[in-house]
């Protein structure tokens, strides 16, 4: 090779280096039984193909650029494909669909991890990505208060603040573990918090909170949120809130017991956590802003 090629050899190496790589993966079986329904997707086995993502993985990772992996699903692939008007059984339109969903959709840096780490981190993100674009959509669509004019989303997200932080007031040192859960007709909107105190409340996390929080104020949906203070020289201290008309109510302590000691699904009793005490929720000051009550 005479030396112009290898230069222009090492120059492209160096520009692929610069040129960022998104995977769209088929996370569970189903997914991936769907896609087969199409001639030019070449996999038949479920276990080869997820083999076969991370040795392409491994392999856009030695080539030293910046590689991300997205959820890839049948159901959005089709409608996409149907709303561009173009054939979804090509390879060219799945890589279309993914390189929009670069942008459009919930994904995740891969750094060298396990498909077995990659995976659950995956769908975690994409549940989280789906709660906050439900719970942002619901707060922008919710109209204007009939009564005062003001929006009503906006409203609601700036009450979820001031709640979150009179709790994380009360509630004193952390770590604190929170837990809202929202019913939304057959589904719930369900976020997750990690917070230190009333001070630690910035960021992707405490955002979402505060938006499905805010969603269950807007819609006056009947929500709950509990809160697991951990101490490594004391036992877990767990307390629960009823969401009803735009505020938190303090549960009792058997009604907390109940929530956590009770099987979701079946309705049958669990055995209590060993080194936890189930506690009241306990009140929150008032709050000398808060017009909701009176105006929605």
């Amino acid at each position: 090779m005479n030396r112009t090629a290898t230069t222009t050899t090492h120059l492209r190496r160096a520009l692929r280096r610069e040129v960022p790589s998104t995977v769209g993966l088929l996370a569970d079986a189903q997914d991936f039984a769907a896609m087969r329904r199409y001639s030019t997707f070449a996999f038949d086995d479920h276990t080869t193909y997820l083999q076969q993502i991370e040795a392409l993985l491994k392999s856009l990772a030695t080539q030293g650029g910046h590689t991300t992996v997205t959820l890839f699903d049948p159901e959005e692939y089709e409608a996409y494909c149907a709303d561009t008007a173009i054939d979804p059984d090509t390879p060219t339109s799945r890589s279309r669909f993914t390189a929009h969903l670069a942008t459009t959709g919930a994904r995740v840096t891969y750094t060298g991890q396990p498909l077995s780490t990659l995976l659950p981190e995956l769908v975690d993100t994409a549940v989280r990505h789906a709660t906050w674009e439900y719970a942002t959509t619901v707060l922008a669509t919710a109209g204007d208060c009939a009564t005062c004019g003001k929006d009503i989303g906006r409203t609601a997200f700036d009450r979820a603040t001031r709640l979150l932080n009179r709790l994380l007031e009360a509630a004193g040192p952390g770590p604190h573990h929170l837990v809202c859960s929202v019913p939304m007709g057959d589904d719930h909107l369900l976020a997750v918090l990690h917070a230190a105190g009333a001070a630690d409340l910035e960021g992707t996390e405490a955002t979402e909170f505060t938006a499905v929080l805010a969603a269950g104020i807007a819609l006056a949906a009947p929500g709950g949120l509990v809160l697991r203070t951990t101490d490594p020289d004391a036992r877990d201290r767990l307390h629960g809130w009823r969401l009803t008309d735009g505020t938190l109510t303090p549960l009792t302590e058997a009604e907390v017991f109940a929530a956590y000691c009770t099987d979701a699904r079946t309705g049958e009793p669990l055995s209590p956590e060993p080194g936890v005490d189930y506690n009241a929720g306990f009140p929150l000051a008032p709050d000398p802003d808060d017009e909701w009550p009176t105006h929605h």
